[in-house]
């Protein structure tokens, strides 16, 4: 009996050949041949060509593992003589080649020392990661008071500068009333609408001016203060490898002293709402996490509170030991689809972030700048695929949609992240972009904002993100169309697609505790606030209390 089938070519873009596979088996007394063509190299599963075999052409069980070591033999064999054929083919090439011998040899031991691990030169630590390593160790030493003490110095020089920007220029927009009033009353008798608009232009012009030049000096003074601090904690760090240098201690001891309270700007304290869970999720390990639902603004997170310095120097301790750390601390914001901080929550945040000079990564300036051009790259790439698939014979994609989506912009539910060593409770940020939709009653578990969460959740657990605070309500400020019945649905479906997304970590992070902080808006009622927090454990598996007494 003869059988014979033909596996499909291999479309792999290197030189193959087709050889012809032949297994002789015995079924009772009939002899039977089994023939295949098969491309060699081969792309793919052997055990799953061997299984297709078996069942296209109905092969007995007991020839199975003869087939399938018959198979491993032969691809194995013909491969080697497929590459030995095409290495004996490039040497003759190169003998009769004009080219001269020792470039192809040059080239050929710089490619195989750049893909060989063992000999490749070993990596060169960037100053970034000698940095970090430096200020962990010093965070977690007797020199750590003095290190929040210069950076407290230094942020009280940069919070003196912003109020002198301040002061300067509510003077200017004083002045510039003054100025406009007189215009306006005039206007008609002397002066035209013409007028009118210059002088409004002469402002406007005179304000930007301004506020480029503290903003220049600001940036400045920021950039100063951070080779200084790298330098100093540089400079501590190799004194103190030193057990024979004395100055070591003094140098601590004067920046101990050097603390500064003067001209520090006042902030309101707002009554803050919370209520803390601890809950247990999983089918058979469970894992323990902890859950807040917090009434606050979202910058609380970030801004420092200065109207007390001890509780300021022991919340920037905690954050400064965890920053180069396991257990990271994050932060969604609900931001538009253009990367700036023009407007909005993203002026604010900028504005916090401007308040504090920061020691470790770039300005957030910088990072947007970085997150936009990743962005236009990949919006060049996402159109050029499109393109791509839209000229193909076959292909029925729309070229209309290469022009549809400004390339600068993101879309719903996508985020970007910033890095930072400045802010009081927090070290990463999510940039989450929604729209207006998120305020419409009528939203899924599939909605983008709610499928940005689940990826944000991804990312906290391949970053060691342990504690992440995520706006429940998907809004940061209230509005009249959010009514009670509103707000209840709308905790309920972040409540629960949340509760899912923390069930899948045990999958992606084999179960690591964490902190999940659930914020509603300020201006919230306290009733409001109580309704959503009986909520929360009629969804979540909130741990129980055991009361153990003794028997006598």
């Amino acid at each position: 009996m003869l059988m014979s089938t033909r596996m499909k070519e291999n479309p792999a873009n290197f030189r193959s050949s087709e050889k012809q596979f032949v297994f002789n088996f015995k079924t009772g007394q009939q002899s039977c041949v089994l023939t295949a063509p098969l491309q060699i190299p081969m792309q793919g599963s052997i055990s799953d060509l061997h299984g297709r075999l078996m069942l296209l052409h109905n092969l007995p069980y007991f020839v199975e593992n003869d087939l399938k070591n018959s198979l491993d033999q032969f691809i194995d064999e013909e491969t080697k003589k497929n590459y030995d054929k095409e290495a004996e083919a490039a040497l003759e090439k190169l003998k009769t080649s004009d080219a001269c011998t020792e470039q192809f040899v040059n080239t050929w031991a710089k490619a195989y020392h750049e893909t060989t691990l063992e000999h490749a030169r070993p990596e060169e630590p960037s100053w970034d990661e000698d940095f970090a390593d430096v200020y962990h160790d010093l965070i977690h030493s007797p020199a750590s008071e003095a290190l929040l003490n210069l950076e407290h110095n230094y942020f009280v020089r940069v919070s003196e500068l912003i109020s002198e920007r301040d002061m300067e220029l509510k003077k200017l927009q004083e002045r510039q009333s003054v100025e406009m009033d007189k215009v306006m009353q005039e206007l008609g008798t002397t002066l035209t609408d013409q007028d009118v608009n210059l002088v409004a232009a002469q402002h406007f012009e005179s304000q930007q001016v301004l506020e480029n030049k503290w903003a220049s000096e600001l940036k400045q003074l920021m950039a100063i203060q951070k080779q200084e601090y790298q330098e100093w904690v540089i400079k501590l760090h190799q004194d103190m490898q030193n057990p024979n240098n004395s100055t070591v201690s003094e140098e601590i001891k004067v920046k101990q002293n050097q603390s500064t309270v003067a001209n520090e700007r006042m902030f309101e304290e707002r009554s803050l709402l919370e209520e803390s869970f601890t809950i247990h999720l999983g089918a058979q390990l469970k894992t323990m996490h902890n859950l807040r639902l917090v009434r606050a603004n979202v910058l609380d997170f970030c801004k420092h509170k200065r109207n007390q310095r001890s509780g300021v120097k022991l919340q920037r301790l905690q954050t400064a030991l965890s920053l180069y750390s396991t257990s990271l601390c994050g932060l969604v914001l609900l931001v538009d689809n253009r990367i700036n901080s023009y407007s909005g929550i993203k002026r604010d945040f900028a504005t916090v972030c401007q308040e504090c000079t920061d020691f470790h990564f770039p300005r957030v300036e910088q990072q947007l700048q970085i997150v936009q051009q990743v962005v236009l790259y990949a919006s060049a790439q996402r159109n050029k695929k499109i393109k791509e698939r839209a000229e193909l014979p076959n292909g029925n994609e729309d070229k209309s949609k290469i022009g549809e989506r400004n390339p600068s912009n993101i879309l719903p539910g996508e985020f970007y992240t910033t890095r930072h060593s400045n802010l009081s409770e927090v070290h990463v940020v999510f940039h989450l972009c929604v729209d207006d939709n998120v305020r419409s009653s009528n939203i899924t578990a599939r909605d983008p904002a709610i499928m940005g969460l689940r990826n944000i959740l991804k990312v906290c657990c391949t970053h060691d993100i342990t504690t992440i605070t995520i706006p429940l309500l998907l809004v940061h400020d209230m509005s009249e169309e959010m009514t009670i019945p509103w707000c209840l649905k709308r905790a309920e479906l972040v409540f629960k697609c949340v509760k899912g997304f923390m069930m899948e970590m045990a999958s992606w992070d084999g179960g690591t505790s964490r902190t999940v902080q659930f914020l509603v808006p300020q201006s919230i009622s306290e009733e409001m606030f109580y309704q959503l927090s009986n909520m929360l454990p009629q969804i979540f598996r909130v741990s129980s209390t055991l009361t153990l007494t003794s028997k006598r």
